[in-house]
């Protein structure tokens, strides 16, 4: 039996390869025999680790020679990761849906984006039961953490503001709703985006920035950023009591350099596109 997405199997989904994961171990229905994609088929000098939809399209059972179309899920331990990141997935994509339409209708002619830039999504990953990724667009590059299963949060208040803990280090989230997209809370990395010459510079940035975030031995450089930045306000506080003209305390690293370990350049300061991305 053929499936929606093409050649698929009478037993599993009624076809539906997509809903298989790379680790399903499949059986035979008419001998019994498995097909473990941890082990491969020596019979067909399949290596191990091949995935049971990569098979070659004339592979058969070992035993009976039946087609694949007549095998069936055994177990598949991938599959409820396989479906939540294809959820988060959703998400994401409605997203970008909601910014290019912004795009289309609002910020084609506003001055500083960057047309040499799209919409996209990037490195969008399965955190705590939340989605949790980066949009870059023409206009900016936000972190985004989006709602679990179940959870909704369509009553969010735009503009609220929420510190998330992070490996690296504490960050601060804005909160938004979006028509199609729904609630999301948003930390922002860069914008405007004039610094990116491609597409493909801007998504490598994207994908430094969520492995950064992870490694915990950042949390010393955004911890040491926030004492930076306490100690440049209260010495600016006492510059301007006393009407003094020259500011002597070092600059705070910028936010991009703290979480995407200094890949990026400088650029102007983050507009409102869902909150700054500085440690707290």
């Amino acid at each position: 039996m053929s499936g929606p997405m093409g050649a698929g199997f009478e037993g599993s989904y009624m076809g539906a390869n997509d809903r298989i994961s790379d680790l399903a171990v499949m059986e035979c229905k008419i001998c019994w025999t498995p097909y473990d994609p941890a082990l491969g088929d020596d019979t067909r000098q399949v290596l191990p680790g091949t995935p049971f939809t990569a098979l070659p399209e004339d592979w058969s059972c070992p035993t009976c020679t039946a087609p694949k179309a007549q095998f069936m899920v055994q177990s598949d331990p991938g599959a409820p990761a396989m479906l939540e990141a294809r959820r988060i997935e959703g998400q994401a994509a409605r997203l970008v849906a909601d910014f290019r339409e912004i795009w289309n209708a609002k910020m084609r002619d506003v001055p500083l984006v960057n047309k040499a830039l799209s919409v996209e999504a990037v490195g969008f990953v399965a955190h705590q039961g939340r989605g949790l990724g980066v949009i870059l667009s023409p206009w900016f590059m936000n972190l985004f953490l989006l709602p679990a299963e179940g959870e909704d949060w369509s009553d969010l208040t735009p503009g609220a503001k929420e510190v998330i803990d992070f490996p690296s280090g504490s960050y601060e989230f804005i909160h938004n709703v979006r028509e199609l997209g729904g609630g999301y809370k948003a930390c922002s990395l860069f914008s405007p985006m004039g610094d990116f010459q491609t597409q493909m510079q801007a998504r490598d940035v994207a994908r430094a920035v969520m492995a950064e975030l992870f490694k915990a031995e950042n949390r010393a450089e955004t911890d040491r950023a926030a004492e930076i930045r306490a100690t440049r306000e209260a010495a600016l506080a006492a510059e301007a009591e006393a009407e003094a003209a020259e500011d002597v305390v070092a600059p705070l690293p910028t936010r991009r350099r703290l979480i995407s370990a200094g890949l990026a350049a400088e650029a102007a300061p983050a507009t409102d596109q869902g909150g700054d991305c500085e440690p707290e």
